[in-house]
Parts: C-alpha cells; structure tokens; sequence
C-alpha cells in the first residue's frame, strides 16, 4: 500500500511501559499510509490517541485530566470550523472503556492494547457518528497478524514486542485482566520484523513482554533463550536486551544464555516486589525471599558482571515494619545498579484492593524514602566502580552540547563524550572518566589505545 500524502496531524501521548511505547510506535506504522504525520502538540492535531497505563491510580487519573484538557481543545476547534478526535488506547481503556465514554463525552472511541490495529476502521466509525464506540477484546494473534510488516524505527535501538499478557495474577496487579492470559508470537514473524529493523540501522533491540522470560511456554519453541540465540545471528543486529521477567520463568536455559551469548547484554530487571515470605505470599508471587536470592547467585555464576535491576512494592496490605526491613535485607544482599520503586495503589477488582490491614499512607512515604536511599546509594556505587575502566558504548545520538555524543553502555548506563556525530549507530570503547548523578562521561579510546591500558 502506498502512503498517502500528510494530509492529517497525529498526536500520541504515552503513558507507562516500554511496551505501550511500542504500541504506539506501532499506531503510528497504522496510520502513516492513511496521510498522518505526527505532531509533537496536541494544539493542531486531528487525531489525538492517550495511549494509557493502568498500573497506578495516579496514571489513571492524569489519563482523566489529561482528556478534561483536550475537551476544551476539541470545542476550541470546532468553534473555529475544524475537528478533533479523540481516541483513549491502552490498559486504561481496556479496564474502564464504558467509564471513560461516561465520564468524558469528548471521547470518539476506545479501544484495548489487543484492538489498536482497529484503529481505522474506529476512526471511520468516529466519522460517520455510527457504530460501536468501543474495542477491547483479547485477539492478539489477530493484532499482530494485522499491523504492518515494516517499520519504521526512530534511531538505532528499538523494541520489539515477543510476548503479551501474563498468567500469574499478583494480588495486586491488573494486567491479566486488561492484557489478557499469556500470548507469545511465533519466532518467525519476530525474527522477520527484527531483521526488518537490522536492515534499517537498528543495532540493538529490547525485547518487550509483560512476562518476557515466558516466552514459548505455550508455543515449545525453545524458549526465550531459544529467541536470543536466532536474534544474535542477525546480520548488524549486536545488542540484545529484555524486559520485565518473572522470577518463576527464569529458567536453566536463558541464565545460561547470559554466559554464552555475547550480543545478550549484562543488564537484567528481575521484579522481586518484597523481602517478606509473608508479603510475598500475599502478593501470590508463589516464590520466597530465598528462592529469589538464590536465582541471583545462579545468574551471576553464568554472568558475574551482571547489573541487576528490581522492582518494589512499598506498604502493601499487612506490610509490617519488620516485613519492610526484610526488603532492606533482601536489597543489601543482592545488590542493585537500578531499581524501580512505589508505594502501593489499589487497583479496582484485583484482589489486593479488598485486603483488610491498608497501610497509612505516611507510613508507605516514611518507608520509600529510605527504601529509595539505599537504592540510591548502591546505584551511585555501582556507577562509581565504573570509572577508569573501558567499555563499548552504542553511539545513539547527539548530546545536548555542542560536539557532544550520547549512548549506552552494556549495563545500560547513560555515557556521553566529544566525538563526532558520525559515530551515531557504532559501537565504541570509552574509558570513564568520571561519574555523575544520572550519566556517565567518559573520553573515546583507539584500538591502539585500548591494547595497552
């Protein structure tokens, strides 16, 4: 299909993970055929789609704030002989589609994270005023056999959706019930769309599931440690990341990996949620403190450089102090580069949010400030070990001063130096010089160089 000329303004905001960027990178491949070309306002736009995140109740309610804001644009517009839809996209739209129409009649249409390749059949129902308003079912195979084959990536790193929906049902956690039961895509058709992005430039891709590591579970097509090695063999392709994993699904085969495969980078994020056995227990993780410790031990035997990555769950119900110190001791006896953290939310119809024993909320502040400064004192450490030693960098783009280069180191540290911006999409070897809050600086190192340090 040829793409028609820009004829229309598109504008997507997104909220929450790694994967809704990829949807909505996706929504965009959707509709470039169609005549949209994206606008970095919502002023201006024709369509405008809040591609949304369900995990917090925050993010929800910026969701209905953010629409409250774009009504008055809408009507603003239309006063001025012009038009706006709008469309709600995301777990948000899955979990309270009816709620959104009936809160906020200034949305055209919704549609769940499973239905966006429906997005122009929606946006000509919009159009005609006729027809159902909402799209939100569970057909992923159906989506993913629906989207265009090609993409068209913003840069050298991308990511690259393998697996959806989860299984496990935390107590506190909607995504099984706003992405549905797990779905892995066959290994060709990720295969085929990650050489299509090799082909473009693109040196590293993040592979993206809610439950990655479970990749091929129902499919028995050798598993995430299977995908990892296909990927690797991938002409231009050289760095290989994943995200978010399951303790319970990592198994033999893709630790080992670690240790084997030179393009699967040493950075892991490994949600642990709690150091309490009672918490955890709560929590339906189905795993104990020990357990998880124990996991990491095996990890860093195959890769001992490894930089861990967690996320935790402050003042879920019950949540005792002696149970939040257990955390802390958990947190110092692994030891983490980075790590994401928050003060427990309830969420509507899972089970957490009609546990007796809610947590006050000062209490949940008092305990993140000091989970947050440990946390924060083992990543400076983490990054202060790095100075003196060289390391390759992906070259991403340009820094924000003049003759400045910006990239990643394999531990996904943010590196930056003077250096050409020709160097942008190659992978070169830095020795840190110093370490800052957020970055990494560091000086670009020769072959010649390098073989004498």
């Amino acid at each position: 299909m040829t793409d028609l000329p820009v004829q229309k303004r598109l504008y997507i905001k997104t909220y929450g993970c790694q994967m809704n960027v990829y949807d909505s990178e996706r929504m965009t491949d959707i509709l470039r055929p169609l005549g949209y070309g994206v606008t970095d306002s919502p002023d201006d736009a024709d369509l405008v789609v809040l591609n949304t995140c369900h995990i917090r109740e925050k993010a929800t309610e910026k969701v209905y704030s953010e629409l409250g804001v774009l009504r008055r644009m809408k009507e603003a517009k239309a006063g001025a002989g012009g038009q706006m839809t709008i469309a709600v996209a995301g777990c948000v739209a899955q979990a309270e589609g009816s709620e959104i129409m009936r809160r906020q009649t200034a949305v055209d249409f919704v549609l769940g994270p499973q239905s966006y390749h429906r997005l122009p059949e929606m946006i000509a129902r919009a159009h005609r005023a006729s027809g159902e308003a909402l799209a939100a079912d569970f057909a992923a195979d159906e989506k993913f056999d629906a989207l265009p084959k090609s993409r068209q990536p913003g840069g050298v790193t991308a990511f690259l959706t393998v697996q959806e929906g989860c299984d496990k049902f935390c107590t506190f956690c909607v995504v099984p019930y706003t992405r549905g039961a797990e779905y892995s895509r066959p290994v060709e058709a990720v295969l085929a769309e990650a050489a299509d992005l090799a082909a473009q430039g693109v040196r590293e891709v993040t592979l993206l599931g809610q439950n990655v590591n479970a990749y091929g579970a129902e499919r028995n097509e050798g598993g995430l440690a299977g995908l990892v090695e296909r990927l690797a063999a991938i002409p231009g392709l050289d760095r290989i990341r994943y995200t978010t994993s399951h303790p319970r699904d990592m198994d033999e085969a893709l630790i080992a990996a670690h240790g084997t495969q030179e393009a699967l980078m040493p950075y892991l994020h490994l949600p642990v949620q709690s150091g309490s056995d009672k918490i955890l227990k709560a929590m339906n993780r189905d795993h104990r403190a020990e357990d998880y410790v124990a996991l990491i031990g095996r990890i860093r035997q195959a890769r001992p450089d490894i930089a861990l990555s967690g996320d935790f769950i402050v003042g879920f119900p019950g949540e005792t102090e002696a149970d939040f110190e257990a955390t802390l001791d958990l947190v110092r006896q692994v030891g983490y580069a980075s790590a994401f953290t928050f003060k427990y939310s309830r969420r509507p119809g899972t089970p957490a949010a009609n546990m007796g024993a809610q947590v006050d909320e000062a209490v949940k502040d008092e305990r993140l400030a000091r989970l947050n400064g440990l946390l924060e004192e083992q990543r400076r450490a983490f990054n202060a070990e790095m100075v003196g030693r060289v390391v390759p960098v992906l070259i991403e783009r340009e820094g924000r001063h003049p003759g400045q280069i910006l990239g990643r180191s394999p531990y996904l540290q943010a590196v930056h130096a003077e250096g050409p911006a020709n160097l942008i999409g190659q992978i070169v070897h830095m020795r840190i010089e110093s370490a800052a809050h957020m970055s990494l600086s560091g000086v670009l190192v020769s072959a010649a160089q390098e073989a004498v340090l």
